[in-house]
């Protein structure tokens, strides 16, 4: 494949790295870069490709619909981009996906284009000054030029410029100018593509003969009776089956043609209109026909009084339009930004996978140059297991970090629930302090009977069960086991209060240290203050943690001679002196 031009690859860097109201006067490079090759030629197609490969042509065709009266360069900058968007899609065959450009990003630029037709023709109507008028004017004129250059390269889009709905609202205007310019567009149209009124619904095309037959009954203007004129009759001749159309719709079209047009200076078009028109229907004409011709003309006028009407209504639609394409442009470049930061990601890992491999590579081979012969096998199993040992420690590592999150939020439901019920109880008490006691009833006192009664059951129970006769020196005995068992469950009861208290005691030592973990900031947040946090008071504590971090200071600042046996070891791995005496001092959440 041949490589992309340098000044396209500079402009779409430009592009994708310049402020949003930066990017039309950027684009704007791209006229310099079409006319820079003859058109038609093998480098102005390859330019061209290179230009849609990058998306500037879309970029184009996007920056259309924005309010150019808010940017720099204003309006003769999206005149400008509308030329460069019609040239630049002109003689361009895409090879990928051509389906999605024919079908997809032509028939939107043909909207685009349109749409930019719309506002330029409103300013124009609103603009007071003349200087302000012509610029606009010409603005407009080089808009349609570039549709009609767009679908002149591309004949299929004649049909859809004819039924898009912007076409139509061009077409219907009071303002002379810009009709005379629609009206042309309309004869381009018509010239390149004969049969086009013929594919297009029947809907539009009424809507457009309608206009023809409008602005020839409600203007005297002989430019645009001229226009309108020439546009009837190039539609009877190249399309023969709408001429019993025009006769059948519009009744009173002849007789509006031979009155108010005669000696206006077309007669030669207007003589041959007229030949056709009488051609198609016979002279003999009745008074249901000329009623016809009246009820015709009453909805043409009626027709375009009511699309006049919506029209005044559209700027609150295109207000809504506006604010939807806005908010799908940036969807789509915020799409495109993390698109190409993932890509830029993926390729930074990949590097430094490819460098730390090359570099583990360079070791190995190294290394093995010193070995020798016969202590190759016994260093690669001492390889394998030291990585086999590095593989387990990181899964364990990322494990207990993925459960750890996982525990995180239950163990935040559990406080919380444990915090509601205490509240709870403590609520529930409240409640059961503050009810009133109920007042004492006296018991039922025993009467004579039921006292007897109750006697004689005593009696008869004592009778049954004597009571066992025990010396004295037995109940001595036996007292003395009961005060022993007695003293040993004092001496244990008080042995386990106090285990519960130590226990109660680690239990809070454990949940403020948790807290303080998962409350702790990120290391790039860290403070002094957070630091105090996590230091002991204590002096001896203190002092060990001096002398463990001495040690591996030490050890880490030892020659190279020293630590021949420790050559093939992980980067992380620590002595066991070092570790003993880190294990020695460690410590969590301020205490000793």
């Amino acid at each position: 494949l041949a490589a992309a031009d340098p000044r396209v690859l500079a402009l779409a860097a430009q592009v994708t790295e310049s402020r949003e109201q930066d990017i039309p006067l950027l684009l704007l490079k791209l006229k310099g870069i079409l006319n820079s090759v003859s058109l038609g030629c093998e480098e102005s197609k390859k330019i061209k490709q290179d230009i849609y490969d990058y998306d500037l042509t879309r970029y184009c065709m996007l920056v259309l619909r924005q309010d150019h009266s808010r940017l720099r360069g204003g309006w003769a900058t999206a005149a400008q981009l509308a030329e460069i968007l019609s040239h630049g899609c002109v003689g361009l065959e895409v090879k990928e996906d051509p389906e999605e450009f024919y079908k997809t990003f032509l028939p939107s630029a043909i909207d685009n284009l349109l749409f930019l037709g719309r506002r330029l023709q409103a300013r124009f109507i609103r603009a007071i000054k003349d200087e302000e008028k012509q610029d606009f004017l010409h603005w407009f004129q080089t808009v349609t030029d570039a549709i009609c250059w767009l679908f002149g390269g591309h004949l299929q889009l004649a049909a859809c410029v004819l039924q898009n709905d912007h076409f139509l609202q061009l077409l219907i205007t009071d303002d002379v100018e810009t009709a005379i310019i629609m009206m042309s567009v309309l004869h381009n149209i018509l010239r390149v593509n004969s049969s086009v009124l013929l594919q297009v619904d029947e809907e539009t095309l009424h809507s457009v003969l309608d206009e023809l037959v409008y602005k020839l009954s409600s203007t005297t203007n002989p430019v645009v009776g001229n226009a309108a004129t020439k546009l009837l009759l190039l539609v009877a001749k190249f399309c023969k089956q709408l001429v019993k159309l025009l006769t059948a719709r519009y009744k009173g079209l002849k007789g509006l043609l031979s009155k108010q047009w005669t000696g206006k200076g077309f007669d030669r078009d207007l003589g041959q209109l007229l030949d056709l028109l009488y051609l198609e229907q016979s002279n003999g004409k009745g008074e249901m026909q000329r009623q016809h011709q009246a009820a015709c003309i009453i909805q043409a006028m009626w027709r375009g009084f009511q699309t006049r009407k919506r029209l005044k209504k559209l700027p609150q639609a295109v207000t809504t339009l506006q604010r939807s394409f806005r908010a799908k442009r940036e969807r789509e470049l915020q799409h495109l930004k993390k698109q190409k930061e993932d890509e830029a990601l993926k390729l930074q890992m990949k590097l430094q996978r490819q460098r730390a491999m090359r570099h583990f590579h360079e070791r190995q081979l190294a290394l093995l140059e010193t070995i020798h012969a016969s202590q190759v096998s016994k260093y690669m199993e001492e390889m394998e297991g030291k990585s086999a040992l590095t593989i387990q420690r990181f899964w364990r590592g990322y494990r207990a970090r993925r459960n750890f999150h996982q525990q995180r939020q239950c163990l935040k439901e559990y406080k919380a629930a444990v915090i509601i019920q205490r509240a709870a109880c403590k609520f529930l008490e409240k409640r059961r302090r503050r009810r009133p006691l109920s007042p004492w009833k006296d018991p039922k006192a025993l009467t004579d009977e039921r006292r007897l009664a109750l006697q004689q059951k005593v009696d008869d129970y004592i009778k049954l069960h004597p009571a066992s006769q025990m010396s004295e020196e037995m109940s001595k005995e036996l007292h003395m086991q009961a005060q022993e068992k007695l003293a040993q469950f004092l001496l244990r009861s008080r042995l386990d209060q106090r285990a519960a208290q130590r226990r109660g005691t680690l239990l809070a030592q454990v949940n403020t240290d948790v807290e303080l973990l998962m409350n702790a900031p990120g290391l790039a947040e860290t403070t002094e203050k957070d630091l105090d946090v996590f230091m002991s008071r204590s002096v001896p504590v203190a002092t060990k943690a001096r002398q463990s971090h001495n040690t591996m200071l030490k050890y880490t600042c030892w020659p190279w001679w020293k630590k021949l046996g420790d050559e093939f070891a992980e980067d992380d791995v620590i002595p066991d002196d070092a570790l003993n005496a880190e294990l020695g001092t460690l410590f969590i959440g301020g205490r000793k």
